[in-house]
């Protein structure tokens, strides 16, 4: 499996054009605008989602990581999918569907890591911290370089959240039809 240390964060309007600005700044490439449709299935070990994209496309991605607010590892599985629309239906049969979550996302790269500016229909703004590790990689690194990252970008720790998005909306009742 991948592995990557990860962050989330809600944004008010103003800490997001922030962020915006400074990914910007610090940005090696991007910004790349995505359009993500994630339908989530039940599953009895860590989460999984299929991701539909704007042009047709997807990928299925098994993960799993700790319900924490800090810099925290995840470890995926990552399978790009040519019909997203019968894997779906498939899945959704099998497993049963869990939510839906769709979302405008703004990627930036920092070196090695990533940053998302996501807007998620009927929860709001937050951003994302992926640093990704290389195989075999002590997470110890990771952890630092998300801590100097989320300074650099001025993400407030109180801000942090330790959950998914689908976990945010499912509590929220504001699930999609």
């Amino acid at each position: 499996m991948a592995r990557n240390i990860e962050i989330k964060a809600q944004l008010d309007a103003g800490a997001g054009d922030h962020v915006g600005r400074r990914a910007r700044e610090l940005a090696t490439a991007g910004p790349e605008e995505i359009y993500q449709h994630d339908v989530f299935f039940n599953c009895r070990c860590g989460r999984l989602k299929l991701r539909r994209f704007a042009d047709g496309s997807g990928e299925l991605i098994a993960y799993q990581r700790a319900d924490t607010d800090g810099p925290e590892i995840s470890s995926y599985t990552l399978v790009p999918c040519a019909d997203p629309a019968r894997l779906g239906e498939a899945l959704g049969a099998t497993l049963g569907v869990l939510g839906e979550v769709v979302k405008q996302r703004t990627v930036w790269w920092i070196g090695r890591s990533r940053v998302h500016l996501d807007t998620v229909e009927r929860l709001g703004r937050f951003v994302e911290l992926e640093v990704v590790l290389a195989a075999g990689e002590d997470e110890a690194a990771g952890r630092r370089e998300a801590a100097e990252l989320m300074s650099a970008l001025a993400i407030d720790s109180r801000a942090l959240i330790s959950t998914a998005y689908i976990d945010l909306l499912r509590a929220s009742g504001n699930m999609l039809d």
